[in-house]
C-alpha cells in the first residue's frame, strides 16, 4: 500500500442535491447523507472505486473537485505544504469520531486534502 494514498474525493458545488443527481444520471453513483450532514452526500467506494462525498461549498470555496491524501500529521504536512510555497485553506479541523483533516492550495493554485485518522478518545 502507498505511504500517502488518496482516500477521498470531494465534488462540492452550490446545490449538492442537484450534482448529487447529475452524477447519478452520469455514473450511477448512489449517495447517503453524512450524519448530522444534509448537504455532504457520501459516494460508496463501490460506486466510485474510492469513497468520495458530493457536497454544497459555501461562499469562500462555492465549486471544487479535490482529493484527500492520508496523512499521519495533518498538523506537519499544513507547515510542509506552507514552506514549499503553498497555502494553507483549512487549518487541522476536526470531526469528532470521525476525522481531522485541512487543506491547502498548491502553488499552481489546486486545493488539496490531507485526512488523518482520529485516535480513538481514551475511557
Amino acid at each position: 500500500m502507498p505511504q500517502h494514498p488518496i482516500v477521498h474525493f470531494e465534488l462540492m458545488g452550490p446545490d449538492a442535491a442537484v450534482l448529487a443527481g447529475f452524477y447519478r444520471t452520469m455514473f450511477g453513483w448512489t449517495t447517503e447523507a453524512a450524519p448530522g450532514f444534509d448537504d455532504y452526500l457520501m459516494v460508496s467506494e463501490a460506486d466510485a472505486g474510492f469513497g468520495g462525498a458530493i457536497g454544497q461549498g459555501d461562499e469562500h470555496m462555492p465549486a471544487y473537485l479535490t482529493i484527500y491524501v492520508q496523512v499521519d500529521s495533518v498538523d506537519e504536512h499544513l507547515s510542509r505544504a506552507a514552506a514549499a510555497g503553498g497555502e494553507v485553506v483549512v487549518p487541522r479541523t476536526v470531526i469528532p469520531g470521525m476525522i481531522s483533516f485541512g487543506m491547502f492550495r498548491d502553488p499552481a493554485g489546486n486545493l488539496i486534502g490531507l485526512a488523518e485518522a482520529e485516535t480513538p478518545a481514551a475511557e
